[in-house]
C-alpha cells in the first residue's frame, strides 16, 4: 500500500520560500494528485543524516542498551537492542541499496568522507553544476526512501528510537473480525456515560420507600424515623 502524504506532516519540513509548493510541502499534479515537494524530501534526508553523524560522533565508552518489545506479533518477547548502532547500520545499508554505483560513489565521497565539490568533481570527472544537481537528486531520493521504508522507516526519528508495538487486540480491525471463529466484538461508536457504581439493593429499597410515603401522604409521620424503620424491616 502506497503511503499517503498529508499537509500536516509536510508543513513543518517545507521551505517557506520554496517556489514549487509555496511553503505547504505538497505539490499538485495535472491529474489532481498530490506529492511531497522536493524541499520536504531533502529536509527528511538532512534530519536522518544529522542523526547518523550524531550517532557516529558520540562517545562509545559506555554503550547504551535498550529493552524493547520484539516485533513478532502477540507472542513476541522483550529483547535488548542498541538503537544508535542499529540506526547507523540501517542508514548505511538502506542508502547503499537505494543508490546506483555512480550515486553511491558521490555519496560516499561527499557525505561519508567529507570531500567538498572540488575533490568530488576531480575524482568523478564531473563539473560543479553536475555535482550539485546530483547531490540534490540523491537527497530527494533518499529522503523519500527513509520515510516510505516498510515495515519500519528511518523517519520519523521518535518512532524509530522510541516506537511501541501494539500487543492488544485491535477491535474493529479486519484481521481479527474476518478471522474464522473470532469472538472479538465489533467496535462500537456509542458513547457510554461515566457514572459511579450503584447498589441495586439500596436503589430498590429507596424506590419502595418513596412509593410507601406517597401512599401515606394524608397521614402525619416523621420522615426520618419512617425511613430508618423501613430499612430495619427490610434487614429483618
Amino acid at each position: 500500500m502506497k503511503m499517503k502524504w498529508t499537509r500536516s506532516e509536510t508543513l513543518a519540513l517545507a521551505f517557506h520560500r520554496c517556489t514549487t509548493c509555496h511553503g505547504s510541502g505538497i505539490r499538485r499534479t495535472r491529474k489532481g494528485g498530490s506529492h511531497p515537494c522536493n524541499c520536504v524530501l531533502r529536509s527528511i534526508f538532512r534530519v536522518c543524516y544529522n542523526r547518523f553523524q550524531y550517532c557516529l560522533q558520540k562517545e562509545k565508552r559506555m554503550p547504551r542498551a535498550n529493552l524493547e518489545i520484539g516485533a513478532n506479533g502477540r507472542s513476541s518477547r522483550y529483547v535488548w537492542g542498541r538503537k544508535e548502532e542499529e540506526y547507523v547500520a540501517d542508514f548505511h545499508l538502506v542508502t547503499k541499496r537505494t543508490l546506483d554505483e555512480h550515486d553511491w560513489q558521490l555519496f560516499r565521497f561527499h557525505f561519508l568522507l567529507g570531500a567538498d565539490w572540488k575533490l568530488c568533481a576531480r575524482r568523478l570527472s564531473i563539473d560543479r553544476g553536475t555535482f550539485f544537481h546530483s547531490v540534490y537528486r540523491i537527497e530527494q531520493k533518499l529522503g523519500r526512501t527513509y520515510r516510505e521504508l516498510e515495515p519500519y522507516g528511518l523517519y520519523p526519528l521518535d518512532q524509530y528510537f522510541g516506537g511501541t508495538v501494539r500487543r492488544e487486540a485491535m477491535v474493529g480491525s479486519w484481521r481479527y473480525q474476518d478471522a474464522p471463529g473470532s469472538d472479538i466484538p465489533e467496535a462500537s461508536s456509542r458513547v457510554v456515560p461515566i457514572r459511579p457504581p450503584v447498589n441495586r439493593r439500596q436503589a430498590e429499597a429507596e424506590e419502595k420507600l418513596r412509593a410507601k410515603m406517597a401512599s401515606r401522604v394524608d397521614s402525619p409521620y416523621d420522615e426520618d424515623e419512617d425511613y430508618f424503620d423501613f430499612f430495619e424491616d427490610e434487614a429483618a
